[in-house]
């Protein structure tokens, strides 16, 4: 790697916008890797520096290169909830069908992490499935309730992606439905949720 697409790793992952913007002008790569294949628009975006991010944008950064543990930049966002990085993200086109290494699309890590606003804003500027079904079997409705904790805003994001059309029917892999889990969780609220929606 040379010093320029270091330099430009650096003010990325540091979210210097005006050093990724000296870097670039000075000829850095806009697609350099670290040595975890990390882009600067991924480090940009896994640490949340939106103007950084932006920069990088305008260069022709694509959001869609993944890195060793296939994350990218857009991925990233449903992992932070970082509503103000997925919309700067967006004027790059990302392609919201790539998967992680979970074979998720971003609305599943950001439903079971409890990201309202985020899976809200989604869901309603993007056109991702929301019925996406990741290698576990499981859709964000399902982590919601497998891996949420029941409370406010897990039950809130049950709401939102029932609202955006989220499947009650669609089992995990051992035939157990969203319904099934909230109640075996005692998860009264979700349960009466995904009950009026089935």
């Amino acid at each position: 790697m040379d010093d320029l697409d270091r330099r430009l790793l650096d003010a990325a992952r540091s979210g210097a916008a005006a050093d990724v913007r000296a870097a670039l002008d000075a000829g850095a790569s806009v697609e350099a890797r670290d040595e975890k294949l990390r882009s600067p628009l991924l480090l940009a975006s896994l640490n949340d520096h939106v103007e950084a991010a932006q920069v990088l944008v305008a260069a022709g950064a694509d959001p869609n290169a993944q890195d060793h543990r296939r994350d990218s930049a857009w991925l990233v966002t449903g992992v932070t909830g970082s509503v103000a990085m997925m919309r700067a993200l967006l004027p790059a086109g990302p392609d919201v069908t790539v998967r992680n290494r979970y074979g998720g699309v971003s609305v599943i890590p950001a439903s079971e992490r409890g990201h309202v606003a985020y899976v809200r804003a989604v869901l309603k500027e993007t056109d991702i499935d929301v019925n996406h079904v990741n290698d576990l079997g499981w859709t964000a409705l399902l982590e919601a309730v497998i891996l949420g904790h029941g409370g406010t805003a897990h039950q809130e994001i049950i709401e939102v992606l029932l609202a955006a059309g989220a499947r009650t029917d669609l089992a995990d892999q051992d035939g157990v439905t969203a319904l099934e889990h909230a109640e075996s969780r005692g998860f009264r609220a979700m349960a009466e949720l995904l009950r009026a929606a089935a």
